[in-house]
């Protein structure tokens, strides 16, 4: 009789904090805000949204930052209200 196989998650789609564990592209975070992906190159451009960086000519996010950007957002809206 054989060991039953186990199924093991792929490490990549683990989530941290309820955001996944690798860096996000403007397509995640254009979901993830439910914004148009535009509306994210607007964010970097302004410097008004979660930081960004390149890797090459591609941009990424940390998903330690986005959050980050979401706590300081909130903290914000909380101080203004």
């Amino acid at each position: 009789m054989s060991a039953p196989a186990t199924v093991r998650a792929d490490p990549r789609a683990t989530l941290r904090g309820g955001l996944p564990d690798r860096y996000l592209t403007p397509d995640d975070i254009a979901a993830m805000f439910e914004v148009p992906v535009e509306t994210v190159y607007q964010w970097r451009k302004k410097r008004t949204g979660p930081p960004g960086f390149r890797i090459g000519k591609h941009v990424r996010y940390d998903p330690a930052d986005v959050r980050a950007y979401v706590t300081e957002r909130k903290s914000a809206d909380q101080a203004a209200a």
